[in-house]
């Protein structure tokens, strides 16, 4: 098992830059694909992006692509999602998650943070 915590979660300006981290416990998350989703109030869950084992591999919801990094140290346990160029629309809560499949399916993911909330404000 592992447990995850997320953090890095705040309020920020339209265009501006927050990096959420992932500090895994137990099991190491080299053993994971690991993976960020958000919530807004009132929608479902959805997919932001994922990274493999080694990190070799990335991929983004179309949404986030091109403003949002998501990379991994696996000798730290940590999973790192940077976001720039922040818009209103990316407001949500930010949660990392980890699983034994690459996948952009929620249910696919074994194991979640307890989540970090992300506000933008126009």
């Amino acid at each position: 098992q592992v447990q995850l915590v997320e953090s890095g979660g705040g309020l920020v300006q339209a265009g501006g830059s927050l990096r959420l981290s992932c500090a895994a416990s137990g099991r190491t998350v080299s053993s994971y694909v690991m993976g960020w989703f958000r919530q807004a109030p009132g929608k479902e869950r959805e997919f932001v992006a994922r990274i493999n084992w080694t990190g070799s591999t990335t991929y983004y919801a179309d949404s986030v692509k091109g403003r949002f990094t998501i990379s991994r140290d696996n000798a730290k346990n940590t999973v790192y999602l940077q976001m720039n160029s922040l818009k209103p629309e990316d407001t949500a809560v930010y949660y990392c998650a980890a699983g034994d499949y690459s996948s952009s399916y929620y249910y696919r993911y074994s194991y979640w943070g307890q989540g970090t909330q992300v506000t933008v404000s126009s």
